[in-house]
């Protein structure tokens, strides 16, 4: 067997808790055996999102976060859930956070998986509604005892030095030299290790309701 492993620039992406789940549609199909679980990881989100930034990292924890209520001890049921985002696609991370979300829980929006009969569906499953709008909200359903958890995201509380600003516009524009790209980097990232490691308080909120 080979396996290739990427080198990250940030080793704290490795330290961060895994995700796991059954995932009862690979099972049937003969991907895994049915003892075996699906991990993911904070790298997992990288890869999807094809970066590391506060909405990547943010929605990776608002996913962990909820199914640790919604299941307790037990392990999460991938393709079982359905989540709801409090806006549209398009306000704020939205869109990017929601992909995240698909990739870790398996609801799908209208292009997800229809299903087999009246099993393994997943379209549908990951709505967004814009009536109800509130900033950076998502909310978690168990499609088997309908608990529902409402975490909240507050990207806002992450400290943000005026640098940092100043060198994210020297390096798009491209006229940063390489201490500056590094030092951008540098700053950039310790605001993901912030959201993954919950090293400011009231970064996120939790709401359980049935």
């Amino acid at each position: 067997m080979c396996e290739v492993k990427i080198k990250w620039k940030q080793p704290f992406y490795d330290d961060v808790e895994p995700i796991k789940l059954k995932e009862p549609l690979a099972v049937f199909l003969g991907a895994i055996d049915e003892a075996e679980e699906f991990v993911f990881t904070y790298s997992d989100a990288v890869k999807l999102a094809g970066h590391s930034c506060p909405a990547v990292s943010g929605a990776y924890k608002i996913t962990q976060k909820a199914l640790k209520v919604l299941y307790g001890n037990e392990i999460p049921i991938r393709g079982e859930i359905s989540v709801k985002i409090l806006g549209s696609v398009e306000h704020g991370a939205n869109g990017p956070i929601s992909q995240v979300i698909s990739l870790i829980t398996g609801a799908a929006p209208e292009t997800g998986f229809a299903g087999l009969g009246e099993r393994f569906e997943r379209k549908d499953k990951l709505v967004f509604d814009e009536k109800n709008e509130e900033p950076n909200a998502f909310v978690f359903t168990r499609d088997d005892n309908k608990k529902s958890v409402k975490v909240t995201y507050y990207p806002e509380r992450i400290p943000q030095k005026e640098e940092l600003s100043r060198l994210f516009t020297k390096c798009v524009v491209g006229t940063a030299d390489r201490q500056q790209k590094e030092k951008f980097i540098q700053m950039w990232q310790e605001r993901v290790r912030i959201v993954l490691f919950e090293e400011v308080k009231g970064l996120f909120t939790v709401e359980s309701f049935n």
